[in-house]
C-alpha cells in the first residue's frame, strides 16, 4: 500500500493538505460556473421556444393521416373525405416500395375513399361494357376523381387527364392505404388467386410487378398480425408482468443487504473458481500432450503443417497441448502473484464493498432516486420526440404541375391550385394538372427545418445527461454525508438526500451542465459519424470507410472516458463545491494517486454487481418461465392463456435486469464516492488525535494502523 510519503513524489499532483475547517460536503459554498450555467438556461428557453414554434407550424394528423393529390386528409370531419378515410392510388405499379407510399412520394393520382377495391377491373373493358351494364360504371366511378361524370370520354384523354386509373386490383387497407391483397397458393404467388392482370394499357402484366411496386408489403401485414397476438399477450399477463419486477425489486434489495455479509466470499469463490479451472486446463492440457506421445505425425510443428481452415488439424499435434499449457500455467502464476500482491488492496475493495452496503442501509431513500432520474429522462425523450414530430411536419402544401415530362416544359415546377387554371400551363400543356406533391416551404423558417432537428437531437443529448449528471451528485452528496460523518449514524445529517439534491440545483447547475455539455457534444459526432456510415454502407471507397472506422472508434473510447471523468469530477464537486474543471482534474491526479486501487476496486464492483444482475434476472426469469408454461402445481389455474409465452418471459427477465441495474448503479456510485472519499481521507488525515481518520473501523483495522480513538470506536 502506497504510504503518505510515496504519493507526495508522485508525479499527478500533491496530496491534499490537511483542512481543519473541512467537514465534508455539508459547508459553505458558492456558485460554479455561472456563465455556463447562464448558457444552459438560455438554451432550455430556446428550446422551449422552439417547441412553440414547431407546434404553431407543425401538424402531426400528417404522419397519422394519409394526404389526396389535393393536399386534404383522408377522414377528415367536416371535409367531402371525412368518410373516405382510405387513401387510393392510381397506378400502384409506379411507387417503388412501401416507404415511398407511406412518405406520399408516388408519382401517381392518390385519391381518398370509403373502401378498397375487391376485384380486378380496367377502364376500357368498363367502357367497352358501359352501353348495356351501368353498374360496372357506378363500381368503377367510386375510384376516379369526384365530379367526373364521362364514362363515354376516350381512354386516351382519361389516361392523359388521370380522370380515372387504367385499372383497380383486389386491396385490403394497410396503414389507412389500399394495397394489394397478396396470397400465396403452392408457392406461387396470387392476388385474387390470379398470378397475372391487364394494366389497362393493352398488357398483361404478372403480379410479381405489384410485389415489386410493394416490396416486403407481405411481411409487414404479418407482423402486424403477430402484433396483436403479442398486444393480447400483454393485456392478459400484465399483472403477472408487475408481480415478477416487485420480485426482482425485492431479490436485488436483499442482494444489496448480503453484500454487507458475502462480499468477501463471493470474490473468493470466484477467485479460486477461476484458478480452479486454469489449473484443470493445466491438467487436461497435459493430459492431451502425454496421450499423443508415440501417435505418427503428432511430433509435427505448427510450421510444418502451415494455415488449416481446419482447427481439428492443430489438436493432433503435441506442440499445440504443449502452447497451451504454457500460456494457461503463465495466466495462473500472474493471477496468483496478484493475489499475493494486491491482497491488501483486494481487502479494503471488499470493506469498501460491505461499507457500501451499511451506508445504503442508513440512507435507503437513495435506492429510490433512480426513479427521479427516470421520470427526467422520460420527459426528455416525449419532448424531443414531439418536437421532433412537429418540425417534420411543419412545412406548407406545395404543388407540383404533373404532366407528360418530354413534352411540357413546365412539368414538376411549383403551381398554385388557386390560379392554375388560369395561366398558359393547361393550353400548351394539354392534361397537365395541379398536383399536391408533398409538405415543405420557402420560408425562413422552412429552410432551415433541417438545422432545427440537428438543435433538437443536440439539446435532447444535453439535458439527458445532464439529468444522469445531476443524479450522480445527488447520491455523492448523499453518500460522502455519510462517510465524512465522524460518529456514524448519529453525525449524519437529517434527509442527506434531498439537501444533497438542493446543492446540486442550486450551486452547481453550472458545473452539471459544463460536464453534461462536453459529453453531449461528443455524442452529437458519433451521431453524424453513424450517419454517415450508414450513408457509405453501398460505398466502395475502401479509405473512407477506414477513415470513418477510425474515426466511430476514437469518439467512443473518448465517450467512454469523459464518463468516467465525469463521474468523478460530480463526485469532487459534491464533496467540495468547486468548479467542473478544478474538480475533474482533482479527481483524476487522486485517481492516478491510487491507480492500483482503482482497477482493482472496478474489478471487483464489477463482478459483484455483474453476479448480481444475473442472478436476479435469471431467478425471476426461470421462476417465470415454470409459471407462463404452466408448470407450477399450485399455479397451474392462475397461469393465463398465452399466445406466445416467451413475450411476457422476455418482458419479466429483461424487466428485472433494468429493476436490478437501476438499484445496483446506486450501489456502484455508493462505492465509487465511498472509495474518493478514502483516498481524500488517508491524504488528509494520520489517525492520531489531531487528525482522526474519517473511515469505518473496519476499513482502519484493514490499513494496519494504530488504533482508533474511544470516540471513534463508539461510533
Amino acid at each position: 500500500m502506497a504510504r503518505k510519503g510515496d504519493a507526495a513524489a508522485s508525479p499527478y499532483g500533491e496530496p491534499r493538505k490537511f483542512d481543519p475547517k473541512f467537514r465534508g460536503p455539508i459547508h459553505n459554498r458558492h456558485c460554479t460556473d455561472v456563465l455556463c450555467c447562464v448558457i444552459f438556461v438560455v438554451v432550455i428557453l430556446g428550446y422551449i421556444a422552439l417547441g412553440i414554434v414547431a407546434w404553431v407550424h407543425g401538424d402531426p394528423r400528417k404522419v397519422a393521416y394519409p394526404t389526396d393529390s389535393y393536399g386534404q386528409f383522408c377522414g377528415q370531419k367536416d371535409t367531402p373525405n371525412e368518410n373516405k378515410t382510405i387513401l387510393f392510388y392510381f397506378n400502384i405499379l409506379k411507387c417503388a416500395s412501401p416507404l415511398v407510399l407511406i412518405n406520399l412520394q408516388c408519382p401517381t393520382t392518390q385519391l381518398c375513399v370509403s373502401k378498397c377495391p375487391d376485384r380486378f377491373a380496367t377502364y376500357i373493358d368498363m367502357q367497352s361494357s358501359y352501353r348495356y351494364n351501368k353498374s360496372y360504371w357506378e363500381y368503377y366511378r367510386q375510384f376516379c376523381k369526384p365530379g367526373f361524370s364521362k364514362p363515354w370520354k376516350s381512354v386516351a384523354q382519361v389516361m392523359r387527364d388521370e380522370d380515372c386509373p387504367s385499372m383497380i386490383i383486389p386491396s385490403r387497407p394497410f396503414l389507412k392505404r389500399c394495397f394489394p391483397d397478396f396470397a400465396t397458393k403452392n408457392g406461387v404467388l396470387t392476388v385474387a388467386n390470379q398470378t397475372t392482370f391487364k394494366d389497362g394499357r393493352g398488357k398483361t402484366r404478372n403480379v410479381t410487378d405489384l410485389r415489386e411496386a410493394a416490396n416486403g408489403i407481405n411481411n409487414v401485414l404479418d407482423a402486424r398480425s403477430v402484433g396483436m397476438k403479442i398486444f393480447e399477450d400483454y393485456a392478459s399477463s400484465w399483472y403477472w408482468i408487475l408481480i415478477g419486477l416487485f420480485i426482482a425489486m425485492v431479490v436485488s434489495l436483499l442482494f444489496l443487504v448480503l453484500l454487507r455479509f458475502i462480499a468477501g466470499v463471493l470474490f473468493w469463490i470466484f477467485i479460486f473458481g477461476v484458478i480452479g479451472i486454469i489449473g484443470y486446463g493445466i491438467w487436461h492440457c497435459y493430459w492431451e500432450y502425454h496421450r499423443l506421445h508415440g501417435i505418427p505425425g503428432s511430433d509435427l510443428t505448427i510450421y510444418d503443417i502451415g494455415f488449416q481452415t481446419d482447427f481439428r488439424v492443430y489438436l493432433q499435434l503435441r506442440q499445440t497441448w504443449l502452447a497451451f499449457m504454457i500460456l494457461l500455467c503463465i495466466v495462473e502464476v500472474v493471477i496468483i502473484l496478484m493475489l499475493i500482491f494486491l491482497r491488501n488492496r483486494i481487502r479494503i475493495a471488499i470493506a469498501l464493498l460491505k461499507e457500501g452496503s451499511r451506508a445504503i442501509g442508513y440512507i435507503m431513500s437513495t435506492l429510490f432516486y433512480p426513479i427521479i432520474t427516470f421520470i427526467l429522462i422520460a420527459i426528455c425523450i416525449s419532448y424531443w420526440a414531439v418536437t421532433a414530430v412537429f418540425l417534420a411536419t411543419s412545412g406548407e402544401p406545395v404543388y407540383k404541375v404533373m404532366a407528360n415530362q418530354s413534352l411540357c416544359k413546365y412539368a414538376n415546377l411549383t403551381c398554385y391550385p388557386e390560379t392554375f387554371n388560369t395561366t398558359n400551363v393547361t393550353k400548351l400543356c394539354p392534361g397537365a394538372q395541379c398536383t399536391f406533391a408533398f409538405y415543405g416551404g420557402e420560408s425562413l423558417y422552412h429552410r432551415y427545418i433541417l438545422i432545427f432537428q440537428i438543435s433538437n437531437v443536440f439539446v435532447f443529448l444535453w439535458l439527458v445527461n445532464f439529468a444522469i449528471a445531476l443524479g450522480q451528485c445527488t447520491l455523492a452528496g448523499a453518500f460522502a454525508s455519510y462517510y465524512w460523518a465522524f460518529r456514524k449514524p448519529a453525525d449524519i445529517p437529517a434527509c442527506p438526500l434531498f439537501s444533497s439534491f438542493g446543492r446540486a440545483i442550486r450551486y452547481h447547475t453550472g458545473s452539471l451542465a459544463f460536464g453534461s455539455l462536453i459529453l453531449a457534444i461528443v455524442q452529437l459526432i458519433r451521431v453524424i459519424l453513424e450517419y454517415l456510415d450508414h450513408k457509405l454502407k453501398g460505398s466502395q471507397n475502401v479509405f473512407a470507410k477506414f477513415l470513418l472506422c477510425c474515426l466511430k472508434c476514437c469518439f467512443w473510447c473518448l465517450e467512454k472516458f469523459l464518463k468516467f471523468i465525469n463521474r468523478n469530477a460530480y463526485i469532487m464537486i459534491a464533496i467540495y463545491g468547486k468548479n467542473f474543471c478544478t474538480s475533474a482534474r482533482e479527481a483524476f491526479f487522486l485517481l492516478m494517486r491510487n491507480v492500483v486501487r482503482v482497477a482493482v476496486l472496478d474489478k471487483v464492483t464489477d463482478f459483484l454487481l455483474f453476479l448480481g444482475k444475473i442472478l436476479v434476472a435469471g431467478g425471476v426469469g426461470v421462476l417465470g418461465f415454470f409459471f407462463f408454461t404452466h408448470r407450477i402445481p399450485i399455479f397451474t389455474q392462475e397461469a393465463p392463456s398465452l399466445n406466445y409465452y416467451w413475450v411476457p418471459l422476455l418482458t419479466v427477465i429483461i424487466g428485472s435486469y433494468l429493476v436490478a441495474h437501476g438499484f445496483f448503479s446506486v450501489y456502484a456510485m455508493c462505492v465509487d464516492t465511498l472509495f474518493l472519499c478514502f483516498c481524500e481521507d488517508l491524504e488528509r488525515n494520520d489517525g492520531s488525535t489531531a487528525k482522526p481518520y474519517y473511515m469505518s473501523a473496519s476499513l482502519h483495522r484493514i490499513l494496519g494502523k494504530k488504533e482508533l480513538s474511544p470516540k471513534k470506536l463508539m461510533g
